[in-house]
């Protein structure tokens, strides 16, 4: 399968798979965003966390597409199937935040994670953004391998920016320098 970049007005940037495109946020979207993250991190995961316990679901627009963030759906056929968000938390710095890719469309065939992903860094580097830290659960074992794999490293916890926000399932963190 082929990837296509699209940028318009430095804004917009557009990657499409067949059938598989990545937009940008709009509310239209925000129901089938909350039922995809909640699946994965309940059902898939089993880990006790509601959307009461993610306000920031339900503001996406102020939170994540603002400065320098932005959020992102990916879409098969117009339904949500995964979702990344850049927080922008100053100094040229971004929080990845809201990583999640619904289970049939992982992996070779789709490589929606990679698609979104990609995606997420080519907007940081439009935007002269430094480096892009994240944190996970110790959980997600198939997301640490794919984000060592996207040349993150692994960092202690002590090793973020102050101005890192730390969720309560976050164990592990990685870092991304886009640029020096």
């Amino acid at each position: 399968m082929k990837a296509v970049i699209k940028i318009y007005n430095k804004r917009t940037v557009l990657y499409m798979n067949e059938n598989l495109s990545i937009q940008e946020y709009s509310s239209n979207y925000q129901s089938q965003i909350l039922d995809l993250i909640l699946s994965i991190q309940q059902d898939e995961y089993n880990i006790p966390i509601s959307k009461e316990n993610q306000p920031d679901l339900l503001s996406i627009e102020s939170i994540y597409q603002f400065g320098n963030g932005n959020f992102w759906v990916a879409l098969y056929q117009g339904e949500v199937v995964g979702t990344i968000a850049l927080l922008d938390i100053g100094n040229h710095q971004l929080a990845l935040r809201k990583m999640f890719v619904k289970k049939e469309y992982r992996g070779k065939i789709f490589q929606t994670a990679g698609l979104l992903l990609h995606n997420a860094i080519a907007w940081a580097k439009t935007k002269e953004v430094k480096e892009i830290y994240l944190g996970t659960t110790l959980q997600f074992v198939a997301a640490h391998k794919f984000y060592e794999k996207n040349h993150f490293k692994n960092i202690e916890i002590d090793r973020l920016p102050t101005n890192f926000p730390i969720m309560q399932v976050d164990k592990k963190f990685y870092k991304y320098t886009v640029h020096n």
